[in-house]
């Protein structure tokens, strides 16, 4: 496993949350798709490198996001700061 590896898993998401269906109607509906799509990504990926890498990796591009986003890192159900 290397970083060049955890970039595509990155890069993968990205596609993965533009190919969805439907409209975004606001950052928290753009970060809930992230967060899904990071979940799916886990799930069927996290065999795939060594224990606790992917999770770290995608805990800290959802932190990113979040940011990016400017929701706060207390978001739920749709909170905006």
């Amino acid at each position: 496993m290397t970083i060049r590896t955890l970039a595509e898993v990155g890069a993968r998401l990205e596609e993965a949350v533009r190919g969805l269906p439907g409209e975004i109607t606001s950052n928290a509906d753009l970060y809930d798709r992230y967060e899904m799509v990071a979940i799916q990504t886990l799930d069927s990926e996290f065999m795939d490198h060594a224990p606790g890498a992917l999770e770290e990796y995608l805990a800290t591009f959802l932190q990113d996001k979040q940011t990016e986003l400017g929701l706060s890192p207390e978001f739920s159900s749709g909170d905006t700061p």
